[in-house]
């Protein structure tokens, strides 16, 4: 579902890169973590692979058909990254002005999936998410671990290839976190999709397949 090979990303001015030469590849239903101290680039990497930010080199080959990231222009890359990308932030990012259904519906849109596959698409991830019914509910009257359940939804509805998940149980209770995590590692394998969490935690490492440390040096 993804593969790194020879990536590299400078900041403008910095004297040394943030990262060099990365190589590394999820496969299909694979959970990896990426663990790291502060500032060695581990957000900016989901982002190069997200094309939100663009590597200096190297290859990021997304989804069955491997296409490379790096070397699409700028409207491809939005496509890319609306077909066969899923994200799952810290801070939720669920608008507050349209209900659960609608949240959940925006990746279909982006995607260009038919309204009329709509209902039944969102109604399935809600009903796995432990969510069944919330479809008419605002985000105002749900818990933070409800929250996270929707954006777990809304990062697999359109069945991407590769979810990219960024502290996804941060601003969650212990056993909150345990919950969330469980449904997030339970739907990525059973939607055959791969997953990179970047995490501070311990033991969403453990819990995942995988772990990767980036470091100064490159990843270990």
């Amino acid at each position: 579902m993804l593969s790194i090979v020879g990536l590299s990303k400078r900041h403008p001015g910095a004297l040394r890169p943030l990262f060099s030469e990365l190589r590394f590849a999820i496969g299909t239903g694979e959970v990896v973590a990426l663990v790291g101290e502060s500032g060695v680039g581990k957000s900016t990497l989901l982002n190069c692979i997200a094309g939100l930010e663009l590597a200096d080199a190297g290859e990021i080959r997304v989804g069955p058909d491997a296409l490379d990231m790096l070397r699409l222009d700028e409207t491809a890359r939005a496509a890319l990254r609306a077909t066969r990308i899923g994200f799952v932030f810290q801070a939720f990012h669920v608008l507050p002005t349209l209900t659960v259904a609608q949240n959940i519906a925006i990746p279909l849109l982006l995607s260009g999936v038919t309204p009329a596959e709509h209902p039944a698409r969102i109604e399935s991830l809600l009903l796995r998410v432990g969510l069944a019914g919330f479809g008419p509910r605002w985000p105002a009257t749900l818990s933070g671990g409800e929250l996270q359940r929707v954006a777990i939804a809304r990062a697999l509805v359109h069945r991407p290839a590769l979810i990219l998940a960024d502290e996804p149980t941060g601003n969650l209770d212990p056993r909150t976190a345990d919950e969330v995590l469980t449904v997030l590692l339970e739907r990525v394998r059973d939607q055959h999709a791969g997953a990179l969490i970047v995490t501070h935690s311990q033991h969403v490492a453990q819990c995942c397949d995988r772990i990767l440390t980036l470091t100064p040096d490159g990843l270990e």
